[in-house]
């Protein structure tokens, strides 16, 4: 599949297309953040929600442009955001007894699905244990205790876009995993 026609197939809301073009530029995106940032979780938080906020946001895409420029675009205004966001959550905070002041931080199944299925358990879950924290939980979640999308959103308190990306990723990692020990 070429990239532009990914990116019409997108736009129709096919979900192969959004998996070439997470598996296509995933590196591109997290290599941009993890420069920017030197730190793997949070260039990955940001790349993730650049996926979700491209993916819900694919009808905007002007053609004229290159999709990866595209996207470090978007995931470069999210770590802006980001920023902006906890530079306003820094309160300052007086105490009475020494007048110090203090700064308060508030705080269709694809090819995956198939492979992950047809694994015996014992040697998934410890499949599954070679997997991020964060991506072994969302798998338990969605395979393992059956929640839905919009419940799982709710449990990790995170958009529902983000956690059909994340789900992505998961599944794609675990599949490499699973097809590594082959």
């Amino acid at each position: 599949m070429e990239i532009e026609e990914a990116i019409v197939r997108a736009k129709k809301n096919d979900q192969k297309a959004f998996n070439f073009l997470l598996d296509t530029f995933w590196d591109d995106v997290y290599g941009f953040q993890l420069k920017r940032i030197e730190n793997e979780n949070d260039a990955e938080d940001i790349t993730i929600q650049t996926f979700s906020r491209a993916f819900d946001k694919i009808n905007t895409f002007d053609d004229s442009y290159k999709f990866k420029t595209w996207l470090i675009t978007i995931s470069k205004n999210i770590h802006i955001d980001l920023l902006r966001k906890e530079k306003n959550s820094i309160s300052q905070y007086t105490s009475n007894d020494d007048k110090s002041v203090y700064q308060i931080l508030d705080e269709s199944p694809s090819p995956e699905d198939e492979l992950i299925t047809e694994q015996h358990l014992a040697k998934l879950l410890r499949d599954i244990k070679k997997l991020k924290p964060h991506y072994q939980e969302i798998i338990n979640l969605r395979y393992f205790q059956e929640l839905s999308y919009k419940e799982i959103s709710v449990e990790l308190k995170e958009p529902i876009n983000n956690v059909k990306v994340k789900l992505l990723r998961a599944k794609k990692l675990l599949a490499d995993v699973i097809q590594n020990n082959q």
